[in-house]
Parts: C-alpha cells; sequence; structure tokens
C-alpha cells in the first residue's frame, strides 16, 4: 500500500481571510511535513473562481515550486482539467517539472466537475467529456513520439519536420498517469489507454469495488503502446481522513467541518457530482456516523487500518489520498497527518520506522 494526500488548497475562510492568500503558505507547510513523515505522494488540485473549494491555478507553477521544497515525496497533478487545458502544454509541462523534479512527477487529469469553472473559461461544460477523449490520445502521440499533427474539433497542433517536443521527461516514456473516472464511460477511458486510476472520496466501498472491476476489464483492451506507463494497473482512492486517539475524539473533532464539507458537495456546485460517484451521499441526509460505516476512515488508527483493510480487500485499491477539509485547523490537521503517518502507514510498511521527528 501507498499512501498521498490530496491538497485542494481550500481556503479556511475564519482563519485566513480574503483575498485567502494564506492558504498556500499552510498547504506548502503540510505537503514539506508530508515529505518529512514518509508519505508517498503529494497531489495538488486544479481549481479556479471559488473561495468554496480550492484557489490552484496552475498546478505546474506549484509542482515545480514544491519540487524545490521537497526531498523524496513524488509531487502530483490530481488533477490537471484536461478539458480546460491544450494537451501540448500538458504534455510540455510535465516533463519540465519531471526534470526539475529529478523523475517525482506524476500526472493526473480529468474532464472536471464544476460548471462554473469552465463557464470561467468559455468551455462547453456538456461537452467536456468529448473534449477529454479527443485531448487523450493527441496527449499520448506527443509523449510517444514528440510530434503531432492533428486536426479536430477542439484542438489544432502542428509540431512536426524539425520540431519535436522539448524538454523530454526523465521518466520514460513519460511520467506515470492517472485518470480520474467516476462513470463507466471515464473508468473504461482509463483502462482501454492504460491509465491509472483516480477514485472518488465520497463513493461508498461496495460502489467503488464495482467500479474496480469495470477498470480491471477495461485494462485488457490496452493496446501493446500504452502499456508502458507506469501507473497502469494502479487504483487510487481519495478518502476524507482524520485520525486521533480514539473513535470518539475524532468525531468531536472532526464532525462539523466533515459535515459542512458534505454540505458543500450536496449543493448545486458541483454540478450534480456526488449523484454521480455514488449512489446515497447525494441523493439522501447522511450522518456522521453513517459517513464512517462505507466513505470516510475517521476514527482510531486502528479503526482507520480497518478501514483500509476493507477497501483492499473490497475493491482491490493499491494507494489511498487522504483527504481532509481545512475546518479543523491546521494543527488538528497536522496531528491528524503525524499520528497516521506513525501508526497506519507503519502498520501496512510491517515495521518500516515512523518519521515523526524529521
Amino acid at each position: 500500500m501507498e499512501f498521498g494526500i490530496l491538497f485542494t488548497s481550500h481556503p479556511n475562510t475564519e482563519a485566513e481571510p480574503y483575498p485567502h492568500r494564506d492558504v498556500h503558505a499552510r498547504v506548502t507547510a503540510q505537503i514539506v511535513r508530508a515529505d518529512e513523515l514518509g508519505y508517498d505522494y503529494a497531489w495538488i488540485a486544479e481549481h479556479h473562481f471559488s473561495n468554496e473549494y480550492g484557489i490552484m491555478p496552475d498546478v505546474f507553477v506549484y509542482a515545480a515550486y514544491l519540487a524545490a521544497l521537497t526531498k523524496r515525496i513524488k509531487i502530483g497533478t490530481a488533477v490537471v482539467t484536461l478539458p480546460l487545458a491544450n494537451p501540448l502544454r500538458v504534455a510540455e509541462n510535465s516533463a519540465f517539472v519531471d526534470i526539475l523534479s529529478n523523475g517525482r512527477f506524476q500526472l493526473g487529469i480529468g474532464s472536471g466537475y464544476r460548471k462554473y469553472e469552465f463557464d470561467g473559461f468559455g468551455v462547453d461544460f456538456d461537452a467536456r467529456r468529448d473534449i477529454q477523449e479527443e485531448a487523450v490520445p493527441l496527449l499520448m502521440q506527443l509523449f510517444h513520439d514528440k510530434r503531432a499533427r492533428h486536426t479536430g474539433k477542439h484542438f489544432n497542433v502542428r509540431v512536426d519536420g524539425d520540431y519535436e517536443l522539448f524538454p523530454h521527461a526523465l521518466q520514460e516514456p513519460h511520467p506515470p498517469i492517472f485518470l480520474a473516472g467516476a462513470t463507466d464511460r471515464s473508468i473504461g477511458v482509463a483502462g482501454r489507454c492504460g491509465f491509472g486510476l483516480f477514485l472518488s472520496s465520497w463513493t461508498p466501498v461496495a460502489e467503488l469495488a464495482k467500479q474496480t472491476k469495470v477498470y480491471r476489464a477495461a485494462l485488457e483492451e490496452t493496446p501493446p503502446a500504452l502499456r508502458s506507463n507506469r501507473a497502469r494497473g494502479h487504483v487510487d482512492v481519495a478518502r476524507w481522513v482524520y485520525v486521533a486517539q480514539s473513535d470518539a475524539k475524532a468525531k468531536e473533532e472532526s464532525e462539523a467541518g466533515i459535515m459542512r464539507n458534505l454540505h458543500h458537495f450536496a449543493s448545486g456546485h458541483t454540478s450534480g457530482y456526488l449523484g454521480t460517484v455514488s449512489q446515497n451521499v447525494g441523493a439522501s441526509p447522511r450522518d456522521y456516523d453513517a459517513l464512517t460505516r462505507d466513505i470516510i476512515l475517521h476514527g482510531s488508527p486502528a479503526t482507520v487500518i480497518a478501514g483500509i483493510e476493507e477497501l483492499r480487500a473490497q475493491a482491490g485499491v493499491n494507494s489511498i489520498m487522504l483527504h481532509f477539509p481545512p475546518w479543523y485547523g491546521a494543527a488538528k490537521a497536522l496531528a491528524s497527518l503525524e499520528l497516521f503517518a506513525a501508526e497506519v502507514i507503519t502498520h501496512f510498511r510491517k515495521g518500516a520506522p515512523a518519521r515523526l521527528r524529521a
């Protein structure tokens, strides 16, 4: 098992006042600490225009900055919203950050789920999966051939003859690539293209098991030319995580924050996202105890370990992306990350030393 942290750069609007510039110092400090604690990945998310979720306009700029501040942690994008990007720029920047990080970069892409972001860029939200499915083969051609001539509905690219894609990534033929999936359509694309798969933090365990089954079947259709992606077959599930010394303490410290976050996701801001990723979460009220039964990993180290074991057994996941809202406060969030590293990660690494005093 591998363990990463998903950072959305979500401002705590009460502690990080408008225009919320302080959020970036807090998130950066948490990523540097995650590197010291032995987490495998720091995943950073692209989001635009709203202070009710993430403030991160350019994940490549941030990833390059983090590369200079960290030593061993892998730095990944979860995700680049591909319909809002140019595949050529994604390929160039991925290779560049891979060099700057000495081969620690991981590329996560996805179609997006917040309509207001598409409205801001003047991109048709309803066409987002069509745009992504045109962009993906072009992106892979650029990574593999370093050249492409493409005239399509959404993209026109010509890099050929004496010209090619520069720079070339350290990781060959490209950094590991993951795709975020919430529907059978996108999960199938992930498998057929040989991508690793990201799955949602709000999806119940039983539904995750169905989704990974779809993915495993689609992997059989990956053409030989796309089987060199190091992320192929790797399932990374985001989970809301909070660890304290006891289940009761975890509930006391996290219940208000996680329910506040659920209220946001169940609103219109996420364009039906919960209804897509979950059978129940967005459709009916859920209380904290119900969430702990099949969605969130909140509780004592033993409780969280048991939850991860169930995820691994039921859905065959390879890694967990820890996720948490900003409302717990920086000190409690950091304490949770440290306890998770000391008790949970060491459990799965069979005696590997905790890095609580880097």
